[in-house]
């Protein structure tokens, strides 16, 4: 089963359930999607045994076939191209690498470069296996990053994805194509908002959803009268525990001090087994 973990809301626990979730089941595999600021491996403190760097096809100019005829330009939609009098300029980090320019150019005077924007890393948690990207510093554009992480994914095991906050592109390119999305809410009014959001974007991909509720009894029982008017099951509640935030503070996992909660969790992933018959 591919199960995927997001919040619309950053800080929510989102990367609390996908590790917690991850260990107390066999045969798993996580992929980090946030590549923006991974911190699976934070938690996991896995063994890397594999590191390659990520990279991206970007047009280069050749002066001297360049006549200037903008043809690039007026291509691009994303303005990555700049055509003067006197000569074509690329600005690389808005570059979507689609070719398109390549195609157009009536003179052949553009080639593709690789450009580096970032790193993936494989590495192991006893018999857990993770992969996770890092964009690199200044980069506007993830998606080639958690493209590439996706490209790891091992479908014969169970993957656990942990997607990015937000609802935007990055949120979409992580969790399209999983079985389940998991949806990690906070009882207050940000959480409530947020994941109303989310809810309609992942309800767009035909993804089937539940919810946990994480810091149970701060807030207010918003959340719990939106899920039930929009028939969301709430698979799970993590309360407002001083002992779990001293194990996220310290970088440990919590199933693996409190070991009561393995069973919780192992409880709401056959949950969702049952619910997309994987």
């Amino acid at each position: 089963m591919i199960l995927s973990i997001a919040s619309g809301k950053g800080g929510t626990g989102k990367t609390t359930m996908a590790v917690n979730m991850a260990l107390s089941i066999d045969d798993v595999q996580v992929l980090d999607c946030d590549v923006e600021e991974p911190n699976v491996h934070i938690l996991l403190n896995p063994d890397i045994n594999d590191v390659r760097d990520v990279y991206v096809l970007t047009p280069k100019i050749i002066e001297e076939r360049c006549d200037g005829c903008g043809e690039c330009s007026k291509f691009c939609n994303y303005n990555a191209l700049f055509v003067t009098r006197e000569k074509a300029i690329v600005f690389p980090e808005l570059c979507h690498s689609c070719g398109g320019c390549i195609l157009v150019c009536p003179n052949d005077a553009i080639v593709e470069e690789k450009r580096r924007i970032g790193s993936l890393k494989k590495g192991s948690h006893k018999k857990l296996e993770l992969v996770y990207g890092e964009l690199e510093v200044g980069e506007p554009m993830p998606l080639p990053v958690i493209k590439d992480v996706k490209k790891c994914m091992k479908k014969e095991k169970n993957v656990i994805i942990d997607s990015p906050p937000g609802t935007a592109c990055p949120l979409v390119t992580s969790v399209y194509g999983s079985d389940f999305c998991l949806l990690v809410t906070e009882p207050t009014p940000f959480g409530l908002h947020d994941l109303k959001i989310t809810v309609e974007v992942v309800k767009e991909l035909s993804i089937p959803i539940g919810v946990i509720v994480n810091m149970a009894g701060v807030g207010d029982n918003k959340v719990y009268d939106y899920c039930r008017e929009q028939n969301i099951p709430i698979l799970l509640e993590i309360p407002f525990d001083r002992k779990i935030a001293e194990l996220y503070s310290n970088g440990v996992a919590f199933v693996e001090k409190l070991p009561s909660w393995i069973e919780k969790f192992q409880t709401v992933w056959k949950k969702i087994e049952g619910k997309t018959n994987c």
